[in-house]
């Protein structure tokens, strides 16, 4: 089933990413009108989401904020598509890092670096990084269900030379690397909801206590790794730009969960200076209500 699935799929998906920018974005409007006026994806999650955060807001103000974000979600998935056949040439003017000399500055302090993203504008385009280090590049992922998906994702990824790790690798490799001295810069994602556990960190997102990845924060730690945040912008349709904004180069200096509300807050800036940037469609406040263990 799994591979009928795959060849059903991947003949769309490759026509998609061999379209002129322009007719992507064709193709993306046709897919908002589907999507939001008459499928009605994840509608209600991403309402009751903006509610949530933005209690002062009108139901017009949501309503465009929603509208906005659909909008930006179809142009996303097609540009995550793209990702297939898109030349190095045509991601770096489109993924423009202002300062991408700040990586340079990084390795110079000859530590492993622990680049921390956020759900917002395009993650999917990171890829841009790994032409700006010299460290190995990896990005932690959950792995996917549909095993020739989860293929395709790494290959695509290793034509960037960037290297995918699954969750569960991610502790392992990165130990193994640190003991042979191989230096790394690890992409997180760090802005969504946990499992619930018994030891989870309950901080404030949007105002609203939840549950949080610390992850990062506990590499870093433990053996003492640099912390960055790249921060995505979305300039205008189809091109973004992002800043290295270092936390720390001493995460030990820090009390525990610090380092990871620092990084939540400057997720926050991003979604409260433009919202309809950010993955509503998660339920990352669904476990707001529940008792901790």
């Amino acid at each position: 089933m799994q591979f009928l699935v795959y060849i059903l799929v991947y003949p769309l998906l490759w026509f998609i990413s061999i379209l002129p920018f322009r007719l992507l974005y064709l193709l993306s409007d046709a897919v908002f009108v589907l999507m939001y006026y008459f499928v009605g994806y994840r509608k209600k999650v991403v309402t009751e989401n903006l509610k949530l955060v933005f209690p002062e807001k009108s139901d017009k103000e949501i309503a465009h904020i929603r509208k906005a974000f659909y909008r930006h979600l179809c142009d996303m998935f097609l540009e995550m598509a793209k990702t297939m056949n898109i030349s190095k040439k045509e991601l770096k003017k489109r993924f423009n890092i202002v300062n991408a000399e700040e990586f340079k500055r990084l390795e110079s302090l000859n530590k492993s670096v622990l680049l921390m993203f956020g759900h917002y504008a395009s993650w999917e385009w990171s890829l841009e990084v790994q032409n700006h280090i010299n460290f190995k590049g990896y990005g932690v992922y959950k792995k996917l269900a549909n095993r020739y998906f989860d293929r395709l994702v790494r290959n695509i990824r290793s034509k960037f030379k960037t290297i995918l790790i699954s969750t569960k690798e991610t502790i392992s490799t990165i130990n193994d690397n640190e003991s042979k001295g191989v230096k790394s810069v690890v992409g997180f994602l760090s802005d969504q909801s946990p499992r619930l556990s018994k030891d989870v960190y309950w901080g404030k997102f949007m105002g609203i206590e939840v549950p949080c990845f610390t992850g990062a924060e506990r590499l870093a730690k433990k053996l003492d790794l640099t912390i960055a945040y790249l921060k995505v912008k979305k300039v205008k349709r189809g091109f973004y730009e992002a800043e290295i904004m270092t936390i720390t180069e001493t995460p030990k200096d820090f009390k525990d969960y610090e380092l990871t509300d620092l990084f939540l807050r400057e997720v926050e800036k991003q979604i409260y200076e433009a919202p309809e940037y950010y993955f509503w469609t998660h339920k990352r406040w669904k476990h707001r209500d529940k008792e901790r263990s």
